[in-house]
C-alpha cells in the first residue's frame, strides 16, 4: 500500500489539473469532437476518451473508496496533463476552442480555456 502522504499529495495535483466536472467531462465525451482526437488502436476508441471514462468513475467516487491503482492513474492524468499544457497550443482563445489539441486535453478532464 503506498503512503497516505503520496495519496494526498497525487489527490491534490490530481485535483489542480482537473478541473472539469464529472458531469461537465461525461458531456464532452458525448461528443463527435471528443472522439475525433486521439491515438486509436485498430480504429478503436482512442487512449484519451478511454481515460476519461475512467476518470468520470473516479471523480465519481468518495476520496475513501479511492484505491491504489485509482491513485497510480491519478498521476497518469497528472502526467499528461502537464506534459501536454508544455507542448502548448493555440494562444488565441478564438482559435483554442475547437482544436484538437483542447479537445485532447477536455479528454484528460482538463480544460485549458477555464486555466
Amino acid at each position: 500500500m503506498a503512503d497516505k502522504d503520496d495519496h494526498e499529495a497525487t489527490y491534490k495535483a490530481f485535483k489542480e489539473v482537473v478541473n472539469m466536472t464529472a458531469a461537465a467531462l461525461d458531456k464532452h465525451l458525448g461528443s463527435e469532437d471528443s472522439q475525433a482526437v486521439g491515438q486509436k488502436k485498430d480504429g478503436g476508441e482512442a487512449t484519451g476518451h478511454q481515460e476519461g471514462r475512467r476518470i468520470v468513475e473516479m471523480l465519481h467516487k468518495k476520496k475513501s473508496d479511492l484505491s491504489d491503482d485509482d491513485y497510480g492513474h491519478m498521476r497518469k492524468v497528472v502526467g499528461y496533463v502537464h506534459r501536454h499544457l508544455k507542448q502548448g497550443g493555440p494562444q488565441d482563445k478564438a482559435d483554442m476552442k475547437d482544436s484538437p489539441w483542447r479537445m485532447s486535453l477536455m479528454n484528460w478532464g482538463h480544460d485549458p480555456m477555464k486555466a
